[in-house]
C-alpha cells in the first residue's frame, strides 16, 4: 500500500511539473510571433521598440495592457515602453487610457487600428503637400529638383484623393467578412477637393 501511495505521489509530482512546464511554455509561440512581426515591421522602416510594443499589443487578447505588463512581456525597461508608446500614439497606432482612481495608464490597440491610422494620414498628407508646394517655389518648377518635387506632390495629391474611397471599400469588405466595427473615424471629404499645383 505504501508503494502505491509513493507511486501516486510521484505521479502527482510529475503531473505538477508537467503543468508548470506547460504554463511556462504557453506564451512561447506568442512571444515568437511578436518578435517575428516586429522584425517585419522593422524591416519596413518601423523603429524597433515601437514595432515590438505594437506587435505585443496586437497579440494580447484584451489589446489593453500597462507599461509594467509590456515591460515584463518584452523583457525591457518601463522607460523603453514609454518611448515606444509615445511614438505609437503619435502615429495613431495605439492610445493611452488612464485608470480611474489610479496613476497607472493602460495602452490600447483598437480593433480598427489600421483604419484609424490611415484615416489620420490625410492631416499628414496636407502638411506634406504644403511643404512640397513651398519646395517647388524655392527650387523652381523648371529645374530637375522642381520636377522631382512636383512628381512627389502629384503622388501625394493622388493618395489624398483616393484615400477616402479606399477606406470606404475597406468598410464594405469588413462588412462582407462579418468583422464588427467597434470604433470608426470619419475622414473629411477630401476626394472632391481640387489641388492647386
Amino acid at each position: 500500500m505504501l508503494e502505491l501511495h509513493l507511486r501516486l505521489t510521484e505521479f502527482r509530482n510529475l503531473q505538477y511539473l508537467h503543468n508548470i512546464v506547460k504554463f511556462l511554455n504557453r506564451d512561447k509561440p506568442r512571444a515568437a510571433f511578436i518578435e517575428r512581426f516586429a522584425s517585419v515591421l522593422t524591416e519596413s522602416g518601423f523603429p524597433r521598440m515601437p514595432a515590438r510594443v505594437f506587435a505585443a499589443l496586437l497579440a494580447t487578447d484584451s489589446g489593453r495592457v500597462t507599461a509594467a505588463e509590456l515591460a515584463a512581456m518584452l523583457h525591457v525597461s518601463p522607460a523603453a515602453i514609454s518611448g515606444a508608446v509615445s511614438y505609437l500614439v503619435q502615429v495613431n497606432l495605439c492610445s493611452r487610457e488612464a485608470e480611474p482612481g489610479s496613476r497607472r495608464e493602460h495602452y490600447r490597440v483598437h480593433s480598427e487600428t489600421w483604419y484609424e491610422a490611415m484615416a489620420h494620414k490625410d492631416q499628414v498628407l496636407d502638411r506634406c503637400e504644403r511643404s512640397l508646394r513651398e519646395g517647388i517655389e524655392v527650387v523652381g518648377r523648371a529645374t530637375p529638383a522642381g520636377a522631382r518635387i512636383a512628381e512627389t506632390l502629384a503622388f501625394f495629391e493622388f493618395i489624398q484623393t483616393e484615400l477616402p474611397a479606399m477606406l470606404e471599400r475597406w468598410r464594405a469588405r469588413k462588412a462582407e467578412l462579418g468583422v464588427v466595427n467597434s470604433k470608426r473615424t470619419t475622414l473629411s471629404a477630401r476626394s472632391n477637393r481640387s489641388h492647386a499645383a
